[in-house]
């Protein structure tokens, strides 16, 4: 008898974990994370041509609940594979463009700038994400540090995809445009890493910021939260929509701190303009302004129409 919780695949990521986590969260339901690890061949093939098999899989899994919420190209066949065995005794949803037909799910999550339409799809302004504005403010005073009377400026830093390299040139630009403009006479910066912050990227950050500046120099969840809470502005670099979209939930300016790419950035570029025109974040230029605008709360704001979705098929 399958339970009324989630079951979330992911390949462990944390932009994934974070979305599968907060939908799940969101709808008020327990669920256990199962990392999906694919047989060394299948890695390197499109779901799209991929068979339709739990064969695939390094290690077997149980699926006990309900609910099955997947997040990125490896867990594509796992949860079809799924719902081809159990049918209409599972819901399974989708977070982001599957690249595979959408009738394999019974609802897919994307973000606007993915650009995907359908019957079952319901399209988010950024990416959803995990984090709530109750536990950012319960970790308010987790970082310690002499504050004065300075403002601070929260600056997250991501790291190399396939769009952006962080190459020693960039991140010597970016680094040297925020501590030129948030001067310490003025501004505190608080520099947190992510996990895909390169080591030397983050050591290259504490020799530059750590005199009259605070670096977090560890991956620290309660510190990316506390630091959320206690920003008069954040920066995060263009690499990530996901960390950008997390930042939205302050209601504080957001600065997008624009990196080179290396290949073409359609999608990157329709979610920078969305958000630009949502006055939510500006490019990091030569000034510093103020602003406001409603925080943005995705994840809360679908959550009962995919309720209502599952009620529709039979899982209550």
């Amino acid at each position: 008898m399958l339970e009324l919780k989630a079951l979330l695949l992911t390949q462990g990521m944390h932009g994934m974990v974070s979305q599968v986590e907060g939908l799940a969260k969101a709808l008020k339901i327990n669920f256990k994370h199962q990392k999906i690890k694919l047989k060394p061949f299948w890695n390197f093939i499109p779901p799209k041509i991929t068979p339709i098999s739990e064969n695939l899989l390094t290690e077997k899994f149980v699926c006990d609940s309900k609910i099955v919420i997947s997040c990125g190209r490896k867990s594509v066949i796992p949860s079809i594979a799924l719902k081809k065995r159990l049918g209409k005794e599972i819901f399974n949803i989708h977070i982001q463009d599957p690249k595979v037909s959408f009738k394999h799910f019974d609802l897919i999550i994307s973000p606007e700038h993915d650009g995907i339409k359908g019957d079952n799809v319901l399209t988010t302004r950024g990416s959803i994400h995990y984090l709530t504005k109750k536990e950012i403010i319960e970790n308010t005073n987790y970082l310690k540090f002499e504050k004065g009377k300075k403002k601070i400026v929260t600056f997250v830093i991501g790291g190399p995809n396939k769009y952006y390299d962080y190459s020693d040139e960039q991140i010597h630009y970016i680094f040297n445009k925020v501590k030129t403009l948030f001067t310490p006479d003025k501004y505190k910066i608080v520099v947190i890493p992510s996990y895909r912050t390169p080591a030397e990227v983050i050591k290259k950050a504490y020799n530059t910021f750590s005199v009259n500046h605070y670096v977090v120099k560890t991956i620290d969840k309660k510190a990316y939260l506390s630091s959320l809470s206690i920003a008069d502005y954040i920066i995060v670099t263009c690499d990530s929509t996901s960390m950008i979209s997390e930042a939205a939930v302050t209601g504080k300016p957001v600065y997008m701190a624009m990196m080179k790419p290396k290949k073409s950035i359609r999608r990157f570029k329709s979610f920078y303009t969305q958000f630009k025109e949502l006055g939510i974040a500006k490019e990091l230029t030569e000034s510093i302004d103020n602003w406001s605008y409603d925080k943005l709360d995705e994840v809360n704001r679908i959550a009962p129409i995919i309720k209502e979705r599952m009620k529709l098929n039979g899982i209550t």
